[in-house]
């Protein structure tokens, strides 16, 4: 997963949201949707930890698709599934991730289905224009551990914020057709509510240029706001802790008390000056000047290398790894199928390989190329007899 610790930048901004919240307080409730959505200043530092999480999932997406991904900076604002329904016509994956450890709730992103058979194409070495179909299970399943490496990445990051262990469990992705009653059904229980919608801009390299969407629970939203504020109040107090602790090592000590004067004694008769040497001439040494010592300077002499230096080091024991076991892989041929032709493969289907017939076969050992040889037949198994050993 990259780097996930948080930029002076991203820290001030959570710090300058947290400050605002506490400043408001009780008054900032009357900006509340009918009391049970999010205030403004919680939807600033909702956006803040949502912009610093999905960063680090944009780099950690990168590293998968080997393509350029940009995550747009996040618009906050509460909604409900009909909502949802209008903005997606097509169907769509939902992909949900529970908290584990340090929240207690769960989140749910939603992707669109080209959006999800092009990110899925990418990650099985495709150039992403490989979107024919409909969506399966090998689709289904790749989006998944994708999601599950980004928001592991993206807890990492919130557990840095909320200064709590954030741990999630394994992503669940469903393609849902929102205009389906029966598919309704089966969404989250907080998504028959209000609930906290993020929306994001998604561009991966020239094939993406579309939006997702992460929505939270308003109660799961509101929480991790409260530990962000508390995280950065008790950052600031111990802050100012350390700066008062500074002030008082480095305040001068009390001067002593002043004693009582003393009647100051007369004033000795004072000396005849002594005459002033001249300063010295140039080209003339300096009076009192140590005179300078002679330097024996010889030139550097440098043992020669004898010719048997090698012998000095003892032979390796090679005896001690005598047992250690290696895997020999024996490797016929090898071939290159795209995911169409790998889902239409079917008993009897024949796959060419890159081997002509009667070609020696390749063998390896621990994966690392070191001989050819022949097949052979030992009583009722397979064998090999080694033709040529590599160098």
């Amino acid at each position: 997963m990259g780097d996930t610790s948080l930029s002076q930048e991203e820290i001030n901004a959570l710090f300058n949201n947290a400050a605002a919240v506490a400043e408001a307080g009780g008054d900032v409730g009357a900006a509340n949707d009918g009391g049970e959505g999010l205030t403004e200043y919680e939807k600033d530092t909702i956006g803040e930890v949502a912009n610093i999480s999905m960063g680090t999932a944009a780099t950690t997406l990168f590293s998968l698709v080997n393509k350029r991904v940009e995550i747009s900076t996040p618009v906050v604002s509460t909604s409900t599934w009909d909502d949802i329904i209008s903005m997606y016509e097509k169907p769509c994956v939902l992909v949900k991730i529970g908290y584990t450890k340090g929240l207690n709730g769960s989140n749910v992103l939603v992707l669109r289905e080209e959006d999800v058979k092009i990110i899925t194409d990418l990650m099985m070495g495709g150039d992403g224009t490989n979107t024919d179909g409909e969506i399966g299970e090998i689709h289904l399943s790749a989006i998944s551990e994708a999601m599950n490496q980004m928001m592991g990445s993206s807890a990492t990051s919130l557990s840095s914020m909320l200064n709590m262990m954030v741990d999630i469990s394994p992503p669940e992705s469903d393609l849902i057709d929102l205009q389906n009653s029966d598919d309704a059904k089966e969404i989250d229980d907080f998504l028959r509510g209000s609930f906290v919608k993020i929306e994001f801009k998604l561009l991966i390299g020239e094939l993406v240029d579309s939006k997702i969407m992460q929505l939270y629970p308003i109660e799961l939203a509101k929480s991790m706001c409260s530990n962000v504020a508390s995280n950065m109040e008790s950052d600031s107090a111990s802050t100012v802790d350390d700066d008062a602790f500074g002030a008082s090592e480095m305040a001068p000590e009390p001067a002593p008390a002043a004693a009582a004067p003393t009647p100051a004694p007369a004033p000795a008769p004072a000396a005849a000056p002594q005459p002033q040497a001249a300063p010295p001439q140039m080209g003339m040494p300096m009076m009192n000047q140590a005179p300078q010592q002679p330097v024996n300077v010889q030139p550097a002499q440098f043992t020669q290398f004898a010719g048997n230096y090698g012998m000095a080091y003892s032979p390796e024991n090679i005896d001690l790894i005598m047992d250690v076991p290696l895997e020999v892989t024996v490797e016929l041929g090898r071939t290159h199928k795209s995911i169409h032709d790998i889902l239409d493969f079917a008993p009897g289907t024949i796959i060419e390989l890159n081997k002509i017939a009667g070609e020696p076969i390749d063998v390896l050992v621990n994966g690392k190329y070191v001989a050819k040889g022949e097949v052979v037949v030992i009583e009722e198994s397979f064998g090999i007899r080694i033709t040529e050993i590599m160098k």
